[in-house]
């Protein structure tokens, strides 16, 4: 390394920051005094260790999808299997800095709620009460037959009696809807409802399974009663985050996408802020919180 590549990386990390701290006071600026809703992807919780989906580096997977788990029983024990692990992985992560921001924000009126497509239950346990999960959440299972909803922490400890060989591999590899790897599910037994035998599922939208009506229909309030959009940490290739993203410009309010990397929205955002959204939701808090 030169004498000289230590000043110039440094200088540019100056300017970098520089960069930021103005977008953001243009962000502040735009979005003070205005009920503001905020919609959050993937990139959210990266920073707690949850992988985004499509993010740098991100690995090429195939999702489970409703149809092959419920129409084949080996890849719904891979997907049981994969998931606990996945959980368990899930459980361990804590709400960073993104998270603590947006509750912040909301306590000090700066947002009126939080729409996600988390399913890490992240927001909540960082204090944010008024939180949409678009796509469910790991923490519930239900059953496809009777509509029996349980908590994840019983059915864990279900999988685990039935299956003591159900370790937790350093090498397993989490996603960010909860599942992980897992190839060897010979001998797995999955647990059925307790009250009707059905089929369970945790409560989380599988690829090419609708959104709840009722969740929606929570999310278009949110922003239907919002005089701003904030998009963070999604690149909004989901059909529902553009759904919402559409409703906003339909109604021409003013849209801000916090976020590394393309998205579908940044040809309709006013601003787009080319940032982690950690930071970015942290400086945001600082100056409307």
């Amino acid at each position: 390394m030169s004498t000289e590549t230590l000043p110039n990386a440094a200088a540019a990390a100056t300017a970098a920051h520089a960069a930021l701290e103005s977008a953001l006071d243009a962000v502040a600026a735009l979005l003070r005094g205005k009920r503001t809703a905020v919609l959050t992807g993937a990139g959210v919780s990266t920073d707690s260790g949850i992988p985004d989906y499509r993010g740098k580096g991100a690995p090429v997977r195939t999702p489970m999808n409703f149809q092959t788990f419920v129409g084949d029983e080996r890849a719904r024990k891979r997907y049981w299997a994969g998931s606990h692990l996945g959980w368990r992985r899930f459980r361990e992560a804590e709400p960073n800095l993104g998270h603590r921001s947006l509750a912040r924000l909301e306590q000090s009126g700066a947002i009126s709620g939080v729409i996600t497509q988390n399913v890490d239950g992240l927001h909540t346990r960082a204090g944010s009460r008024h939180v949409v999960d678009l796509h469910g959440s790991m923490d519930l299972v239900v059953c496809l037959d009777c509509g029996q909803a349980f908590g994840r922490d019983s059915i864990a400890a279900r999988l685990e009696a039935s299956n003591p060989a159900l370790l937790v591999p350093e090498s397993v590899r989490s996603a960010p809807d909860g599942d992980a790897e897992v190839t060897d599910v010979d001998g797995f037994t999955v647990p059925g409802c307790t009250v009707c035998g059905g089929m369970l599922k945790p409560n989380v939208v599988f690829f090419g399974e609708l959104v709840p009506t009722v969740k929606f229909t929570e999310a278009t309030a949110l922003v239907s009663g919002a005089e701003a959009l904030v998009i963070a940490g999604s690149s909004l290739f989901v059909n529902s985050g553009i759904r919402l993203l559409e409703q906003a410009r339909r109604r021409k309010l003013p849209i801000v996408v916090i976020n590394r990397g393309e998205t579908k929205g940044d040809g309709r955002a006013l601003i787009k802020l080319e940032a982690g959204t950690s930071e970015s939701l942290a400086g945001l808090a600082v100056r409307l919180g």
